[in-house]
């Protein structure tokens, strides 16, 4: 927010030098809890589920699962697992040709970091295969996780008919979790403008701290300006809208319902299961 304060004013407002609070707004130094709740009451700001969410994460001193795996895959994959960790709130992705990381299995993932166009030796692999599978940990917490997959995705045969069949089995399963919503974005959606990236939005406990990270090969581009925020859960909103109903294993078996997610997931299980 904007609150058309000074920097020389508000540094004085909590005893502090204007250098001082130049360097916090840069985010090179930290703030304690006190000062930034007197920071904010002079700037106007009231809501307490942000206050209390910025308090949360200026406590954290950064450290977590994701630790263990420092120096074993690249620094933008821990700050990646660290924004999921504070994703309490909602875990928003759109996947295009490749089934989300979240909902991988260990094979899928071999599969496609061997075929992939950046080789990683036997040992990059396996640490990058154990930091994905670990990422998954947080499907077991009550965080809203909303997927929405391309039907292209399904149909990759990289990993081979039997890998993939049994990686369909495991989103049918995945998607069957109370706080998982699947949805196949298919072929014959009018979409316009066509939606061809990637993406993934974190929400912590306040949303106003949402970040979108971007996909891209061979790195990640973290966002987190509002505007930035608001267009992409704009375009999300409208993927899920564009996306076939998710269904399940109770509703999709009736032969007279309706085309949704599960059934086009089994649908195309079944079929790989019958070219064996």
């Amino acid at each position: 927010m904007d609150a058309n304060v000074a920097v020389q004013t508000a540094a004085a407002h909590v005893g502090m030098r204007g250098p001082q609070l130049n360097h916090i707004e840069a985010a090179r130094t930290g703030l304690d809890e006190i000062r930034m709740r007197e920071l904010a009451a002079l700037y106007g700001c009231t809501d307490e589920e942000y206050l209390a969410t910025l308090a949360a994460l200026g406590a954290s001193d950064g450290r977590g699962w994701w630790s263990s795996h420092k120096r074993r895959v690249p620094a933008f994959a821990l700050d990646l697992a660290e924004l999921e960790h504070w994703s309490n709130r909602a875990y928003l992705n759109y996947e295009t040709f490749l089934i989300p990381g979240m909902l991988q299995t260990k094979e899928y993932m071999r599969q496609l970091f061997t075929t992939g166009g950046y080789p990683l030796s036997p040992e990059q692999l396996d640490n990058t295969v154990a930091f994905r599978l670990d990422r998954q940990q947080i499907l077991d917490t009550p965080t809203e996780f909303h997927f929405v997959i391309h039907e292209a995705a399904l149909l990759m045969s990289f990993a081979g008919r039997d890998v993939m069949r049994r990686q369909l089995a495991h989103l049918l399963a995945a998607s069957e979790k109370p706080n998982v919503t699947l949805q196949v974005l298919p072929f014959s959606a009018r979409a316009t403008p066509p939606y061809s990236g990637p993406f993934l939005i974190t929400e912590p406990a306040s949303a106003h701290l949402a970040t979108v990270i971007i996909d891209s090969p061979g790195e990640l581009a973290f966002h987190d300006l509002p505007e930035t925020v608001r267009k992409f859960r704009s375009r999300f909103d409208e993927l899920h809208r564009l996306a076939l109903p998710p269904g399940s294993a109770s509703t999709s078996s009736d032969p007279y319902s309706e085309r949704d997610s599960w059934g086009v997931i089994q649908h195309i299980k079944h079929g790989l299961e019958l070219e064996r």
